[in-house]
């Protein structure tokens, strides 16, 4: 199988070792419960959208994400929306709008594996098919 890589359909050349790291994580709803008990099982602390109660809706989920230093997964396009449009704060975003539910564990499990880096300086990385974008938005 190919690794992800930036910018490109090449193989990427990923940094091993970097996901033994404990990582902050919130769920949203649409990114399932699996992922979020998959995350808790590699040793993450991952919190998931559901356990929040109703929906607070999506410029509040990503409020809290910040606040508590997590990185939020979703496969909502909206949230990018918030973050370069509005400059809503965050803590990073994982984007998977366009990955089925059973590839979506493999995917994360590759993404923090290579792009740990970025995602710890508050990176939106965007998974389109097999293709990556990795951005920064600007600083509020």
């Amino acid at each position: 199988m190919r690794r992800l890589c930036p910018r490109c359909h090449c193989q990427g050349q990923p940094q091993r070792g970097f996901s033994s790291r404990r990582m902050r994580f919130l769920v949203d709803r649409c990114a399932g419960h699996r992922l979020a008990e998959w995350l808790h099982n590699k040793g993450h602390d991952a919190l998931e959208a559901l356990a929040l109660g109703p929906d607070p809706g999506d410029k509040a989920l990503l409020e809290l994400a910040e606040s508590e230093n997590r990185i939020l997964i979703t496969i909502d396009k909206d949230f990018g929306e918030l973050i370069f449009l509005h400059r809503v704060s965050h803590a990073g975003l994982i984007r998977l709008p366009d990955v089925r539910m059973s590839q979506r564990i493999k995917m994360i499990e590759e993404i923090i594996e290579t792009y740990g880096p970025e995602l710890e300086e508050r990176a939106v990385i965007t998974l389109q098919g097999r293709r990556i974008r990795i951005s920064h938005p600007p600083s509020n």
